[in-house]
């Protein structure tokens, strides 16, 4: 199983220097990916700029978001975007695409929350169709530059209601699990996805990718309570649930590794609470470890 990295983008204090530093180290040491969050109402870096700066800054690693909320963005820019960054990249994009669960995200950008899931069902083929430089339609024509190397970024649609598994087995590429899912649930879902791929008839065998949250290091607990708070504290049970879940200690993110690895996962993500670059080096540490 592969070690991907979260870059704390959603960290206030987060620069353009700090962002350079974790990707460029990021790309010389043992992780699979660098991975970036979304949200609209918040002080957050925006995801695909950080990707840009990323596709740039490095050669090897690769790049995704996990993930972006496609219905609160208009859909042909999300092509353009997702394809020029793969193209730049040299075709290291993964984009991990979800619906999101703060109405204010879409009433700050005009979109309806209630039609989220069945928007995201008229994003998903539209981008397949302009990421293969097909025209929009019969009077639009191509938007945006064909994608990379594969001809499509790698899609991988996110999130835990039922019909995620209609959703991967017709337009996604596999499923990425946001993080704090129950194991049982989680591989329930998993089942679902693998019949609903083989009845599609797709070739070979969607990706699974996982994530959590961590903290190392002496001040762990302080940094995840904060980050936790700041992110979840709207909804304080679901903020409790993720501190309860988190790893906070060397012995802690070593057995959320092998229990995402013992599910079958293909990528894990471990998403900072802080940006402090020790963070990076403590994980680095334990990847390599266990791989």
């Amino acid at each position: 199983m592969r070690i991907a990295l979260g870059l704390p983008s959603r960290v206030a204090s987060a620069s353009g220097e700090l962002m350079l530093e974790w990707v460029t180290r990021a790309d010389r040491g043992p992780f699979s990916s660098v991975v970036v969050t979304d949200r609209v109402v918040s002080q957050a870096l925006e995801p695909f700029s950080v990707l840009a700066m990323a596709a740039g800054a490095t050669r090897r690693i690769r790049l995704m978001t996990s993930v972006v909320i496609g219905p609160t963005r208009e859909t042909t820019l999300l092509a353009r975007q997702t394809a020029t960054i793969d193209v730049l990249s040299g075709g290291r994009l993964t984009l991990g695409i979800g619906i999101g669960v703060r109405e204010s995200d879409y009433v700050a950008t005009g979109y309806d929350f209630h039609r989220r899931g069945r928007r995201v069902e008229e994003q998903l083929p539209i981008l397949r169709r302009l990421w293969a430089g097909q025209p929009l339609s019969n009077e639009i024509g191509a938007i945006g530059p064909r994608a990379g190397k594969l001809g499509v970024p790698e899609l991988l649609i996110g999130g835990y209601v039922p019909a995620i598994v209609r959703r991967i087995a017709a337009w996604g590429d596999g499923y990425m699990a946001p993080g704090g899912g129950e194991p049982a649930s989680m591989l329930k879902m998993w089942q679902q996805i693998e019949e609903a791929w083989q009845a599609a008839g797709r070739q070979g065998k969607p990706r699974w990718v996982g994530a959590s949250y961590f903290a190392l290091g002496p001040n762990a607990l302080d940094h995840a309570t904060r980050y936790i708070n700041a992110n979840y504290g709207y909804n304080p049970e679901l903020a409790s649930r993720r501190l309860r879940t988190l790893p906070a200690s060397q012995e802690s993110v070593e057995e959320a590794i092998k229990r995402q690895a013992d599910m079958g996962v293909d990528e894990f993500i471990l998403r900072p609470c802080a940006e402090d670059l020790d963070q990076m080096e403590r994980l680095a540490e334990i990847a390599e470890r266990v791989r």
